[in-house]
């Protein structure tokens, strides 16, 4: 469920029914306009809908002008501790203040920066971590650090609203995958405003990616989130927009450049599959446009379990086979697979359609139609099915086959754009 409320960062709408917003932080001492400038940059390129910089020293706070003014994408102020540099970001032009209420100083303070946020129009993410909950909720924290975690962000929002400031986010992050997606659930039940999800320092490109997929993926995929931050430790932030861009285009809520869809190989295989899906993936990074290419081992399965891909390749010995939508386009050497395929690419995005020379197809439809009879024998999964389903078709098998409408995850599908 989308949040109800929605707010402006920049001109960038989040909450309400917007996409979901793609987030990552600078690394780079805010100040350092030269770097700050050139790592905003990159990610932007990678596709960062906003970026957030650190304002811990007065300097970081009057470099703002400067970057905000020569960023392609909105700029948040991240402050904690101390509410005057919350007040000098906002004098500089930031798009959005990143505040948690709870360490700035008291309510005094906070006010303070609520009313200078409302008369600018600044809108703000409040929130809490786990590591920095206020001091009263720390015993429910040892004893129920979900329940701990929201009724923290209840309060803050309490908090900004006694204030008469409403134009805010919300975050609740937990180092604890099972914990942040608890509490982000019984969040949105709570409040209507948009929410921020992370999974907060959860570590390398690899198992943070895989934390924040699991993390962020759930969430998302129940209806729960409006933007999202993937935390990575690495200096390049365009690494953590990647990890984002790829969990949203998972789930089919946002699409942006090629999807590649690769198999896990097996003994069946053939040839040097692993060089083969790096060399493409690589060369897939410098199209825009969101076409979907296979990558199959071998073509004992046939194309048919990359049959809705928009180009693909099917390996063998010495050989392999270029297709398109489930269809055989040609039989080229394995040496030319690569090179072939984004021959084939390009060629449909030059005319806006895919070219079949009909003695080529037919070439590689005999091809394919021999290795399969060669291994005619193997059980592969797709054979598995479609044994099941004549079975039950027969009358001879009383396994229930569910349609579209009959499946459990129906209803789920996506629908925001």
């Amino acid at each position: 469920m989308a949040s109800k409320r929605q707010i402006f960062v920049g001109s960038l709408p989040i909450g309400g029914g917007a996409p979901v917003a793609v987030q990552t932080m600078t690394k780079t001492e805010t100040a350092n306009l030269t770097a700050t400038m050139d790592q905003i940059r990159k990610v932007a390129d990678a596709g960062a809908d906003v970026v957030r910089c650190a304002v811990p020293r007065e300097q970081d706070a009057e470099a703002l002008r400067t970057i905000v003014a020569e960023s392609p994408i909105p700029v948040i102020a991240d402050i904690h501790f101390n509410h005057t540099l919350a007040l000098k970001a906002i004098e500089a032009g930031a798009n959005c203040i990143r505040l948690n209420p709870g360490n700035i100083g008291g309510r005094e303070k906070v006010a303070e920066v609520a009313e200078l946020a409302n008369r600018r129009n600044v809108p703000m993410r409040i929130g809490v971590n786990s590591g920095s909950l206020p001091k009263h909720l720390h015993e429910l924290e040892r004893e129920a650090p979900v329940e701990a975690l929201v009724a923290a962000a209840v309060e803050f929002v309490e908090l900004m609203e006694g204030l008469d400031f409403t134009n805010f986010k919300v975050s609740i992050k937990s180092t604890n995958v099972p914990y942040t997606i608890a509490a982000n659930r019984q969040l949105a039940e709570k409040i209507p405003y948009p929410l921020h999800l992370g999974i907060t320092e959860a570590g390398t490109k690899w198992s943070g990616a895989l934390k924040s997929a699991v993390g962020l993926g759930t969430l998302l995929a129940d209806g729960v989130g409006d933007t999202i931050r993937v935390s990575l430790s690495t200096f390049h932030a365009e690494e953590e927009v990647k990890v984002a861009w790829e969990i949203l285009k998972a789930l089919g809520l946002r699409e942006r450049g090629p999807v590649l869809i690769a198999c896990p190989t097996c003994g069946r295989l053939q040839f040097d599959m692993d060089s083969v899906v790096a060399e493409i993936e690589q060369r897939l990074e410098g199209y825009e446009e969101p076409v979907e290419v296979a990558v199959l081992g071998c073509a004992v399965n046939g194309i048919g379990e990359a049959s809705h891909a928009d180009f693909g390749i099917a390996g063998a010995k010495n050989e392999g086979l270029i297709f398109a939508g489930g269809k055989p386009l040609r039989k080229v050497p394995q040496a030319k697979l690569v090179d072939t395929l984004f021959e084939e690419i390009d060629k449909s995005l030059d005319r806006g359609t895919v070219e079949v020379d009909e003695a080529e197809a037919r070439e590689g439809a005999a091809w394919l139609a021999k290795i399969e009879e060669e291994n005619a024998g193997d059980l592969t999964p797709e054979k598995i099915a479609a044994m099941e389903k004549e079975a039950v078709e027969k009358g001879e098998s009383d396994r229930v086959l569910l349609d579209e409408e009959a499946s459990p995850t129906a209803g789920r599908r996506f629908t925001r754009a």
